[in-house]
């Protein structure tokens, strides 16, 4: 194509909006342009490069034997009821009504309609397993759309279903759509792990998030660089050390000090001259069922998914000022578990230590030498703390690191969850009824194209791995006015097009300045150059975007050069 042609609309400036290299590169190089918050358009060269990963994910699903369809954003809120999910999911799902007054919403995910489907075809166990896909829009309100594609309003997502016979049929399904995701992610050019993750509201037994590395990425990467365990940190479990567990007769008699103006663990801590692990920090927080009390000491930081798994609550939020003074009799900063009237879940080192600082439940005032099981009472005791780099691996015992990442895709052991409330059953071999079994497995499509660029950029712009470049190869004649240098370029630019290779020219009136910083922004994995030299020489010079590397190359070399150059990168 020629580029005077196209609709590329590129910014010399950043976008004040943008906040993450991905967002505004995109923008800048005239991938996408913002609607509304969290709503894109796909321009042209957007539309390339999604649709090359769409590509590559068909192609990965295919070979494993799953078949393509596509199901309706609208869903019916009958179906999400039955599921027990039209509260669970809360203000994100977005929700209408039709002119008969009926309840719909707009389809963040597809499980309810997919098991729906399968439950009115599926009879036999003669027809199962089975595995369905499609690649389609998806809908979530989030309460705050940030980072471009990164987490959007509207997105593209492909989302695929496994249904079985039993959990040996479940477990060769799941092992089946892990490897082809290792596949997929490996064929995109990216840098990516598989770790363990929490099911959130899609729920099920097991779960692994696939991680693009970058230090932009909203997840935080648990993992251990000796026996290969990584998790999401919401997942990773606290490896709790053995203590000297006093006696309640070795440990002073609970008292209470003040502590005026001191309300936050560094406050206290310094003025009581303790360290933090001595401190127990109470956090109210208020679910859909009860105002409740979490403990963790004062070095640690909660964990909320994991509180919230413990609790199988609806819905999670640390309490207002209000509600923490009506629980306490104290403002901010002075709760404690010493009798308090609301359920306390304390993390299993809490529970553990010999005696700590507590709130008092009073302003300016903190107890000292309060021993849990002595002086207050536990509810429940659970790991509900945030594991922390340098801690003990849960497998081996190795230090652990962190890292950042973006989740572009997950694969979900759903079980029977699904299918049993919205009763997709079969028959087996001695006719009794089953359940069917289920997985799901998404990926991010539009994501992963903005998880492309956070991890393949530098100072200019993009650096598309050629897998997924929205064109591979770019031709600048340096002066579109030298006749010589334009033969020579539109006769380079058809021998490639001809030879298969996805080119385009850039014939602008522009200085060649324009055309090469345009070049680098958009990301063209190479660009050949045609000046004075291809007219009084007879060569080109050839940029590789990745690497910055030069080749001089005879005008006969370019074809077998660039093949060559595709070649090494895994694309012809």
């Amino acid at each position: 194509m020629h580029i005077s042609q196209m609709f590329i609309p590129t910014l010399r400036e950043e976008p004040k909006e943008a906040e993450v290299i991905s967002h505004k590169l995109l923008l800048r190089a005239g991938f996408i342009r913002k609607v509304a918050a969290g709503i894109y358009t796909y321009l042209p060269l957007g539309i390339r490069v999604l649709k090359k990963i769409e590509k590559i994910v068909r192609e990965e699903m295919d070979l494993k034997g799953s078949q393509e369809m596509l199901m309706p954003i609208v869903q019916p809120a009958e179906l999400w009821l039955k599921s027990k999910r039209w509260d669970v999911y809360g203000p994100e799902l977005i929700r209408l009504k039709d002119r008969h007054n009926r309840d719909f919403c707009l389809g963040p995910t597809h499980e309810e309609v997919i098991t729906a489907l399968i439950a009115s075809e599926i009879k036999s166990y003669k027809q199962l397993p089975q595995l369905l896909y499609q690649i389609a829009n998806k809908y979530r309100d989030e309460k705050r759309p940030r980072f471009g594609l990164m987490r959007g309003r509207e997105f593209i997502m492909k989302d695929l279903y496994s249904f079985d016979r039993d959990q040996r049929g479940l477990d060769e399904s799941y092992k089946t759509m892990y490897e082809a995701y290792t596949n997929i992610f490996k064929r995109l050019g990216l840098n990516f792990r598989a770790i363990e993750a929490d099911s959130g509201a899609i729920g099920g037994s097991s779960t692994h998030e696939f991680v693009v590395l970058a230090d932009s990425g909203e997840v935080t990467v648990i993992y251990c660089s000796r026996c290969g365990y990584a998790a999401n940190v919401e997942k990773v479990p606290a490896v709790v050390k053995d203590i000297d567990k006093k006696s309640i007769e070795e440990i002073d008699t609970i008292q209470e000090v003040e502590t005026p103006g001191k309300h936050t663990v560094e406050q206290i801590t310094e003025y009581l001259n303790v360290d933090p692990s001595k401190l127990i920090k109470t956090l109210i927080y208020k679910t859909d069922k009860e105002v409740v009390a979490a403990l963790v000491r004062g070095d640690r930081e909660l964990n909320e998914v994991k509180l919230y798994n413990v609790l199988n609550c609806l819905t999670l939020e640390l309490a207002d000022a209000d509600t923490i003074r009506q629980v306490t009799n104290a403002p901010v900063g002075y709760a404690g578990p010493v009798g308090l009237k609301v359920k306390i879940i304390a993390d299993i080192e809490v529970a553990n230590m010999n005696s700590a600082v507590v709130g008092a439940n009073k302003k300016g005032a903190h107890f000292i030498n309060a021993v849990p099981g002595r002086d207050f009472s536990i509810d429940i005791t659970a790991d509900i703390r945030t594991v922390m780099a340098g801690e003990m691996c849960p497998e081996c015992g190795s230090d652990l690191v962190e890292t950042k990442g973006i989740e572009v895709g997950q694969v979900f052991k759903l079980g029977d969850k699904y299918s049993k409330l919205l009763r997709a059953f079969f028959l087996d071999e001695n006719g009794k009824q089953k359940p069917i079994i289920m997985g799901c497995y998404g990926i991010g499509i539009s994501r992963t194209m903005a998880a492309s660029v956070e991890q393949n950029h530098d100072e200019n712009g993009i650096i598309w791995p050629v897998q997924i470049a929205p064109f591979e190869v770019v031709v600048v004649p340096v002066s579109i006015k030298d006749e010589d240098q334009m033969d020579i370029a539109d006769s380079i630019y058809r021998e490639l097009l001809n030879a298969g290779i996805e080119t385009v020219i850039d014939d602008r009136n522009e200085r060649p300045g324009v055309k090469f910083k345009d070049a680098d922004l958009i990301g063209y994995p190479y660009k050949i150059v045609i000046g004075k030299n291809a007219v009084k020489e007879r060569s080109a010079e050839i940029y590789e975007r990745r690497t910055g590397n030069k080749i001089e190359v005879t005008l006969e070399e370019v074809l077998s050069k660039v093949k060559e150059l595709l070649s090494n990168a895994g694309q012809l």
